[in-house]
């Protein structure tokens, strides 16, 4: 079995990424078939029995498709993954593999959010910029309790997605559970082709650069290191990161886009039960760029974002500000198996340089501001806070030192 070292810290499909090559599982497989079972030989022979019983018997048996034994054996798997009660370790089957690895290199159909199981509920992480969902007004910690008229309370995240993907241009209604509302609010959207464009660039009055990270997928660092290219060219006096309703990565990435303001040392370290899911990220040297900074986080803030956020914060690199972060510390590991198929499993918890776990817990910024991206920007008082907290550091920063003397 080949195996892919992806450490994933965002909801469905927001991962994080190293591929490193595991020999345990295929060198368990070729020991002796007796010993290296995990069900005892009574087990298995209940478990032929079971098929054999529904084969026979069921009601509706006879009919095409229903006794279906790709679907039993898919079946059988994802209920063995699904007993650790772990919403992060999870089994998808080739077809859904295939299609979550096209949304990895940026693109997918669908409705533009994130969602993943929080405190046994479906809770969306963030809606993506300029997607269905954003237009829709979709929000961080809503809940999904109803896809169309599928009552969807207790199913797992990846069932759910299969409801919300379609053709482009198909509807589908949600019933949504927000905070602080009575009632279900009914949210009808349009499906579409999702083109995730990760970094959008303006420059800002008195030479402020806002750049918006929308993912950390294969393509964002080009794109930041563009940016950020494009800002110094526009004689940048500071940058202001907006990792807002951003759910996370791929890790390489996320070390990548963060060596982009870190010049060295740490930027996440991982802990889990084997030596190779212990492992330090550093930053890569010759990188960062030395313009004040500024960092925009809410609720959608998730797992990549806040080791990008807690590395900067840790390090005194710049201000993170706005509402504590989703808290998804995590660390998934893919193993392809070798019917195209894959399980993702949680190998350990990741922590920011000063030794911090992430996990359910979330990032507390340095300043706490509530509110919520607005397309105006006046109108968003996170951003109009990240402004003045950069300009007086720019201003502090360029008065001139004066010099005591003693008489």
């Amino acid at each position: 079995m080949k195996s892919n070292f992806k450490n994933f810290v965002g909801g469905m499909i927001a991962g994080i990424v190293l591929c490193v090559s595991f020999g345990v599982i295929s060198e368990a497989v070729g020991a002796d078939l007796n010993t290296s079972l995990p069900f005892t030989p009574q087990q298995l022979a209940i478990i032929k029995q079971v098929k054999l019983a529904l084969s026979a018997y069921h009601v509706d048996g006879d009919k095409k498709g229903k006794i279906d034994d790709n679907k039993m054996y898919h079946g059988a798997v994802k209920g063995l993954v699904s007993s650790l009660k772990d919403p992060y370790t999870r089994y998808s089957d080739p077809k859904d593999l295939k299609e979550e690895k096209v949304e990895m290199e940026g693109e997918y159909g669908g409705l533009g959010i994130y969602i993943a199981s929080k405190e046994g509920r479906t809770t969306i992480i963030a809606p993506i910029e300029d997607t269905p969902a954003d237009r829709a007004g979709i929000k961080p910690l809503d809940e999904i309790i109803k896809v169309d008229d599928k009552n969807v309370w207790g199913m797992e995240s990846d069932e759910i997605v299969k409801l919300l993907r379609g053709p482009a241009g198909k509807p589908v209604t949600l019933q949504i559970r927000r905070k602080n509302v009575n009632k279900l609010i009914p949210v009808k959207i349009v499906r579409e082709i999702i083109k995730i464009k990760t970094v959008r660039m303006e420059m800002l009055p008195d030479k402020l650069a806002y750049i918006k990270l929308n993912h950390f997928n294969m393509k964002s660092d080009a794109e930041l290191a563009a940016a950020i290219a494009k800002a110094q060219k526009n004689n940048a006096k500071g940058i202001i990161m907006d990792l807002r309703n951003n759910p996370g990565g791929l890790l390489d990435v996320c070390v990548d886009v963060t060596s982009r303001f870190i010049p060295k040392g740490v930027v996440v370290g991982m802990r889990g039960r084997f030596e190779k899911a212990n492992d330090t990220l550093y930053a890569k040297e010759g990188r960062a760029n030395k313009l004040p900074l500024a960092v925009l986080v809410n609720e959608g803030s998730a797992s990549a974002s806040e080791i990008f956020a807690g590395a900067i914060k840790d390090y005194k690199r710049g201000k993170v500000i706005g509402m504590k972060t989703f808290g998804k510390g995590s660390v998934q590991s893919l193993f392809n198996l070798p019917d195209g198929s894959g399980i993702y499993v949680t190998i350990a918890r990741y922590h920011t340089p000063s030794g911090f776990v992430l996990d359910h817990k979330g990032l507390t910024p340095d300043i706490k501001v509530a509110g919520e991206p607005k397309k105006n920007h006046k109108d968003d008082k996170q951003l109009q806070r990240a402004i003045s907290v950069l300009k007086y550091e720019i201003k502090t920063k360029a008065k001139p030192k004066t010099k005591t003397t003693k008489k």
